[in-house]
């Protein structure tokens, strides 16, 4: 048989519709089960999630008595400072009930803002005459010296309460009594030192700088007005004057003076006077007493013990609150230290 007889009239045979591709198979839709749709944790994660609770409320718990400690901390903090602040400087003793040996502590510079002012150690000084059980009032000195002025005050002062209280007055130099510390020491009825410790510069002086030298060198002119020929005097960016000069020596000599007539004031026919003596030279304990600047050696327990014979020794000296300590341990007194050095005119010593 012909194969082109087969094939509907009219349509070629070479031209018949291909037979379309069968469809893919669809993927059959996943079964849902009942123990799927009603799924129930596990009990290890059950556990997991107790613990985690747990840990996360002891966190909470233990962060919340942190913050309750901070500011319990910080409260604390506030009441110290404004007590401190409230506080006034006062004598460090507590009272005592019976004879005992009154101590008064002059360290460091005798100047106005120092712990050894006058006003603060005149405070001490009175408190400690007038308790009834003091016997006697031991000042334990530890100074290179200082102000003029405020050494002058402590040493009348001294000679005022002791004749006014009839008690007697022992000086003890620990390391260094020099200078204006010398001249408060002079005003005790007996001075004790250690045999190595410093005694005595017996001067004053009046120190400075002088930049004009250097001023020339770099081309630097000084522009100063005054009303008053001597308003710059001792002026460090201005040439010396000569006259000015004579005038502040003969400012120092005066004082020199008052001073050398206050030791031998103090000291009296004890001084092994020489021409060395008021120079400005200083000795070690063991030769201040040959040269009659000192009386004998000894320590504040000795001195309590043997001179005075009462060993309790009860402490007048006036200490720095909390706020003053915070505030030097935070340099706020270093600081002011250096801006008022800066400020500060030539200074007698």
């Amino acid at each position: 048989m012909n194969p082109q007889d087969d094939a509907p009239s009219g349509v070629d045979p070479d031209r018949r519709p291909l037979a379309e591709p069968a469809a893919a198979p669809q993927p059959a839709a996943p079964a849902v089960t009942a123990s799927a749709a009603t799924a129930v944790p596990s009990p290890s994660a059950d556990a997991s999630l107790h613990a985690l609770a747990r840990e996360l409320l002891a966190q909470q718990r233990t962060e919340r008595r942190w913050r309750v400690f901070f500011r319990l901390a910080w409260l604390a903090l506030a009441v110290a400072i404004a007590y401190g602040l409230v506080a006034q400087r006062g004598p460090a003793h507590g009272g005592s009930g019976g004879r005992h040996t009154a101590l008064v502590e002059l360290r460091g510079e005798i100047a106005v803002d120092s712990e050894a002012s006058a006003e603060a150690l005149i405070a001490a000084l009175k408190a400690a005459f007038e308790d009834s059980a003091s016997v006697a009032v031991v000042v334990r000195i530890n100074s290179p010296g200082g102000s003029p002025v405020q050494s002058g005050i402590l040493y009348d002062e001294i000679r005022r309460l002791k004749a006014l209280h009839k008690k007697k007055v022992y000086a003890v130099v620990e390391e260094v009594c020099a200078s204006g510390a010398y001249y408060v020491a002079a005003a005790a009825d007996e001075v004790f030192a250690d045999k190595a410790s410093i005694v005595g510069s017996i001067g004053v002086l009046m120190d400075g700088f002088g930049f004009t030298g250097l001023m020339d060198k770099l081309g630097i002119e000084r522009r100063l007005l005054t009303a008053g020929a001597n308003k710059g005097m001792l002026d460090p960016f201005s040439p010396a004057d000569p006259r000015q000069t004579a005038h502040a020596r003969a400012m120092l000599d005066q004082i020199h003076r008052q001073f050398i007539d206050t030791v031998r004031q103090g000291r009296g026919e004890r001084l092994k006077e020489s021409p060395e003596l008021f120079s400005g030279l200083f000795w070690n304990g063991e030769e201040a007493v040959r040269l009659g600047l000192v009386d004998r050696l000894g320590n504040l327990d000795f001195v309590a013990r043997e001179v005075v014979k009462a060993e309790e020794v009860v402490d007048y000296t006036p200490h720095d609150n909390v706020a003053e300590r915070l505030a030097k341990r935070f340099g706020a007194a270093v600081g002011q230290g250096a801006i008022k050095a800066l400020r500060e005119l030539p200074s007698l010593r």
